[in-house]
């Protein structure tokens, strides 16, 4: 018994601290937060604690996905996360690419790419949110104002007031944001590939296509699996740069996260809650699997 803990008390005294805390902060805040969301806590005074709260189970679950509103919500999602994902994990391996070359200047280039990460979402949300105007002709301004000078005034658009596909515009400065992050991680990824490999491949009389595609590729491969999973859970949670474009109750650019932070503002908790659970399950979907895989790879 002694020996036992002598050989394994130290760690766990030494991560005890972190354990506890993430117990309460973590795990027992997702307890609260899906105990609140089967309530009927829907009003001011339940909130406050003058009105009783009963239990209602998942009823505010059924009532959220068979509302057309939440589905709406969560459509939005879905085109924002595509256009999201497609547009940093196509443009950050483009720029790396490039910068493999290499190129002179790289640092500096580097630097240009990754220097929209360094902004916050909200101070970027405030610049796009002009940039993004929906001002056309003699009145416009941003984007539509540059296409007028240069003389392509077909590319003026609505943009984020656009009623059908508003939230992919909001799209646009994401990928502007996080391209240079995705860069930098496929960079590392060609930089990691050894010389030797790409040679061998081209002594054995294999053309560039080839060696990208049975050399380079597949050592890439798990880099962009990393990036889709960075990316895709943080697209999952948008908040702040839409909130910072847009209008908070703007219908065209509304996701989950938007409506949980409506109905928290409005006192409704239960659905607030209940939001908050679904975003917590699409995104534990998406990076579970991923986590079991490099655990297994691991051992």
């Amino acid at each position: 018994m002694k020996n036992r803990f002598r050989r394994f008390g130290p760690p766990i005294l030494l991560l005890a601290p972190s354990l506890v805390l993430m117990a309460v902060f973590v795990y027992g805040l997702i307890g609260a937060n899906f105990r609140t969301s089967i309530t009927d806590n829907h009003t001011a005074g339940q909130a406050t604690g003058r009105q009783p709260v009963s239990t209602v189970w998942f009823q505010n679950y059924v009532d959220l996905l068979k509302s057309e509103s939440f589905q709406h919500s969560l459509v939005n999602l879905v085109l924002y996360t595509a256009v999201f994902l497609v547009g940093t994990l196509v443009i950050g391996f483009v720029w790396a690419w490039l910068l493999d070359k290499p190129v002179k200047g790289e640092g500096f280039f580097r630097s240009v790419y990754l220097f929209p990460m360094a902004v916050s979402f909200v101070a970027s949300g405030v610049v796009w949110r002009w940039l993004l105007n929906s001002n056309q002709d003699e009145s416009a301004s941003g984007l539509n104002r540059l296409f007028q000078m240069v003389g392509l005034d077909f590319l003026q658009n609505n943009w984020w007031n656009n009623v059908t596909f508003g939230i992919t515009a909001i799209a646009i400065p994401a990928i502007w944001q996080l391209s240079g992050y995705v860069m930098a991680l496929f960079l590392a990824g060609f930089r990691g590939i050894p010389e030797e490999l790409r040679e061998a491949g081209r002594m054995d009389g294999a053309s560039e296509w080839k060696v990208y595609r049975y050399v380079i590729f597949p050592e890439l491969t798990p880099i962009a699996l990393s990036a889709l999973i960075i990316i895709g859970h943080m697209s999952l949670k948008s908040f702040d740069l839409i909130m910072s474009i847009s209008k908070p109750a703007n219908y065209q650019t509304k996701v989950p996260a938007v409506d949980m932070y409506v109905s928290k503002s409005s006192f409704d908790y239960a659905n607030a809650a209940a939001i908050g659970s679904i975003l917590l399950i699409i995104v534990a979907i998406a990076v579970v699997p991923y986590l079991i895989k490099t655990n297994r790879q691991e051992k």
